[in-house]
Protein backbone atom coordinates (compact mmCIF):
# COMPACT_ATOMS: atom_id res chain seq x y z
CA UNK A 1 0.00 0.00 0.00
CA UNK A 2 1.74 3.27 -1.26
CA UNK A 3 1.91 6.62 1.73
CA UNK A 4 -0.67 8.66 1.79
CA UNK A 5 -0.82 12.11 2.83
CA UNK A 6 -3.60 13.77 4.10
CA UNK A 7 -3.94 17.48 5.39
CA UNK A 8 -5.13 17.94 9.17
CA UNK A 9 -5.84 21.43 10.36
CA UNK A 10 -5.17 22.83 13.61
CA UNK A 11 -7.24 25.45 15.29
CA UNK A 12 -5.50 28.11 17.35
CA UNK A 13 -8.59 27.83 19.34
CA UNK A 14 -11.23 25.48 20.52
CA UNK A 15 -15.32 26.15 20.34
CA UNK A 16 -18.08 27.18 18.00
CA UNK A 17 -16.16 29.48 15.41
CA UNK A 18 -14.39 26.71 13.98
CA UNK A 19 -17.81 25.13 12.98
CA UNK A 20 -18.73 26.74 9.62
CA UNK A 21 -14.82 25.35 8.60
CA UNK A 22 -15.07 21.85 10.34
CA UNK A 23 -17.90 21.33 8.68
CA UNK A 24 -16.29 22.00 4.95
CA UNK A 25 -13.48 20.12 5.68
CA UNK A 26 -15.31 16.98 6.78
CA UNK A 27 -17.66 17.90 3.66
CA UNK A 28 -14.61 17.69 1.30
CA UNK A 29 -12.94 14.69 2.90
CA UNK A 30 -16.45 12.69 3.00
CA UNK A 31 -16.44 13.69 -1.19
CA UNK A 32 -12.73 12.54 -1.65
CA UNK A 33 -13.42 9.43 0.48
CA UNK A 34 -17.07 8.42 -0.82
CA UNK A 35 -18.21 8.30 2.75
CA UNK A 36 -21.94 8.72 2.65
CA UNK A 37 -22.38 8.90 6.34
CA UNK A 38 -21.83 11.95 8.92
CA UNK A 39 -21.97 11.51 12.70
CA UNK A 40 -22.27 15.07 14.38
CA UNK A 41 -22.56 15.99 18.16
CA UNK A 42 -25.54 18.72 19.03
CA UNK A 43 -26.30 19.74 22.28
CA UNK A 44 -28.64 22.49 21.16
CA UNK A 45 -28.95 21.33 17.96
CA UNK A 46 -27.97 24.71 16.22
CA UNK A 47 -24.86 22.53 15.02
CA UNK A 48 -26.96 19.97 14.07
CA UNK A 49 -28.80 22.22 11.83
CA UNK A 50 -25.86 23.33 10.14
CA UNK A 51 -24.91 19.90 9.28
CA UNK A 52 -28.26 18.99 8.00
CA UNK A 53 -27.89 21.84 5.46
CA UNK A 54 -24.43 21.03 4.51
CA UNK A 55 -24.74 17.14 4.06
CA UNK A 56 -28.03 17.38 2.17
CA UNK A 57 -27.12 14.45 -0.06
CA UNK A 58 -25.64 12.33 2.67
CA UNK A 59 -26.76 10.08 5.77
CA UNK A 60 -26.67 12.30 8.76
CA UNK A 61 -27.05 11.10 12.26
CA UNK A 62 -27.51 13.91 15.20
CA UNK A 63 -26.30 12.70 18.61
CA UNK A 64 -27.21 14.28 21.35
CA UNK A 65 -26.79 14.94 24.52
CA UNK A 66 -28.88 12.42 27.08
CA UNK A 67 -32.00 13.75 28.72
CA UNK A 68 -31.26 14.47 32.08
CA UNK A 69 -27.38 14.91 31.22
CA UNK A 70 -26.98 18.63 32.94
CA UNK A 71 -30.58 18.50 34.25
CA UNK A 72 -33.37 15.74 35.69
CA UNK A 73 -36.21 15.20 33.10
CA UNK A 74 -34.12 17.99 30.18
CA UNK A 75 -33.70 17.59 26.97
CA UNK A 76 -31.34 19.96 26.07
CA UNK A 77 -31.83 19.82 22.06
CA UNK A 78 -34.27 21.99 21.31
CA UNK A 79 -37.74 21.69 20.39
CA UNK A 80 -37.12 24.18 17.28
CA UNK A 81 -34.18 22.62 16.12
CA UNK A 82 -35.03 19.11 16.60
CA UNK A 83 -38.17 20.10 14.05
CA UNK A 84 -35.57 21.93 11.36
CA UNK A 85 -33.19 18.57 11.74
CA UNK A 86 -35.76 16.28 11.16
CA UNK A 87 -37.60 18.08 8.28
CA UNK A 88 -34.52 18.07 6.47
CA UNK A 89 -34.82 14.20 6.79
CA UNK A 90 -31.59 13.79 9.76
CA UNK A 91 -31.89 11.25 12.59
CA UNK A 92 -31.39 12.46 15.54
CA UNK A 93 -30.21 9.58 18.44
CA UNK A 94 -30.84 10.63 22.05
CA UNK A 95 -29.52 7.63 24.66
CA UNK A 96 -26.99 7.00 27.08
CA UNK A 97 -23.60 8.18 26.49
CA UNK A 98 -21.19 5.45 25.58
CA UNK A 99 -18.02 6.50 28.15
CA UNK A 100 -20.60 7.89 30.71
CA UNK A 101 -23.86 6.77 31.77
CA UNK A 102 -23.93 4.93 34.46
CA UNK A 103 -20.38 4.80 34.83
CA UNK A 104 -20.73 8.25 36.14
CA UNK A 105 -23.36 7.68 38.50
CA UNK A 106 -21.30 5.25 40.13
CA UNK A 107 -18.78 7.60 40.35
CA UNK A 108 -21.20 10.17 41.51
CA UNK A 109 -22.61 7.85 44.36
CA UNK A 110 -20.00 5.47 45.39
CA UNK A 111 -16.77 8.22 44.77
CA UNK A 112 -15.05 5.49 42.35
CA UNK A 113 -13.76 6.09 38.91
CA UNK A 114 -14.82 3.55 36.18
CA UNK A 115 -13.42 2.35 33.25
CA UNK A 116 -15.52 4.24 30.84
CA UNK A 117 -14.48 7.82 32.24
CA UNK A 118 -10.99 6.80 32.24
CA UNK A 119 -10.80 6.35 28.58
CA UNK A 120 -12.70 9.22 27.85
CA UNK A 121 -10.32 11.05 30.20
CA UNK A 122 -7.44 9.66 28.26
CA UNK A 123 -9.36 10.55 24.44
CA UNK A 124 -9.64 13.84 26.37
CA UNK A 125 -5.62 14.29 25.64
CA UNK A 126 -6.16 15.01 22.48
CA UNK A 127 -8.87 16.95 22.95
CA UNK A 128 -12.72 17.02 23.89
CA UNK A 129 -14.01 17.05 20.36
CA UNK A 130 -11.68 14.06 19.90
CA UNK A 131 -13.70 12.54 23.08
CA UNK A 132 -16.69 13.40 21.51
CA UNK A 133 -16.31 11.58 18.34
CA UNK A 134 -15.63 8.58 19.95
CA UNK A 135 -18.06 8.50 21.97
CA UNK A 136 -21.04 9.18 19.34
CA UNK A 137 -19.74 6.44 16.98
CA UNK A 138 -20.41 3.77 19.89
CA UNK A 139 -23.68 5.49 20.19
CA UNK A 140 -24.77 5.00 16.69
CA UNK A 141 -23.29 1.72 16.40
CA UNK A 142 -24.84 0.68 19.36
CA UNK A 143 -28.47 1.99 18.20
CA UNK A 144 -27.69 0.30 14.61
CA UNK A 145 -27.55 3.80 13.10
CA UNK A 146 -24.18 3.42 11.50
CA UNK A 147 -22.96 -0.17 9.70
CA UNK A 148 -19.78 -0.89 12.54
CA UNK A 149 -16.60 -1.95 10.02
CA UNK A 150 -17.47 0.58 7.64
CA UNK A 151 -15.72 3.90 7.69
CA UNK A 152 -17.87 7.66 8.85
CA UNK A 153 -17.25 10.90 9.29
CA UNK A 154 -17.22 11.97 12.96
CA UNK A 155 -17.43 15.78 14.05
CA UNK A 156 -17.52 16.63 17.45
CA UNK A 157 -16.50 19.81 19.24
CA UNK A 158 -15.42 21.78 22.23
CA UNK A 159 -18.42 23.05 24.90
CA UNK A 160 -20.50 24.30 21.86
CA UNK A 161 -20.47 24.33 17.83
CA UNK A 162 -18.17 21.82 16.08
CA UNK A 163 -14.02 22.04 15.74
CA UNK A 164 -12.76 18.09 15.52
CA UNK A 165 -13.55 15.72 12.67
CA UNK A 166 -12.05 12.55 11.98
CA UNK A 167 -12.50 9.68 9.79
CA UNK A 168 -13.16 6.07 11.90
CA UNK A 169 -14.64 2.92 11.72
CA UNK A 170 -17.52 2.44 13.98
CA UNK A 171 -17.83 -0.15 16.89
CA UNK A 172 -20.24 -1.37 19.24
CA UNK A 173 -19.39 -0.01 22.57
CA UNK A 174 -18.85 -3.63 24.09
CA UNK A 175 -16.16 -3.70 21.24
CA UNK A 176 -14.77 -0.46 22.40
CA UNK A 177 -11.01 -1.43 21.18
CA UNK A 178 -11.92 -2.60 17.23
CA UNK A 179 -12.95 1.14 16.66
CA UNK A 180 -10.30 2.73 13.86
CA UNK A 181 -9.56 6.31 13.94
CA UNK A 182 -7.97 6.68 10.35
CA UNK A 183 -7.95 10.14 9.68
CA UNK A 184 -7.53 13.52 11.46
CA UNK A 185 -9.19 15.87 9.56
CA UNK A 186 -9.16 19.15 12.23
CA UNK A 187 -8.72 19.82 15.59
CA UNK A 188 -7.96 22.61 18.05
CA UNK A 189 -4.23 23.10 18.91
CA UNK A 190 -4.46 22.47 22.42
CA UNK A 191 -2.39 24.88 24.61
CA UNK A 192 0.54 23.66 26.96
CA UNK A 193 -0.57 23.28 30.50
CA UNK A 194 1.67 26.16 31.95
Amino acid sequence: MANLTVSTIYFEQPGKANTDRTLDIAKKRAQELGINTILIASTRGSTGVKAAHVFSNQRVVVVTHSTGFKERNFQELTRENRTLIEAAGVTVLTCQHALGGVNRGARKKLGTCQPGEIIAYVLRIFGQGMKVCVEIALMAADAGLVPVGQPCIAIGGTGHGADTAIVLTPANAQDLFDLRVHEILCKPRLASRE
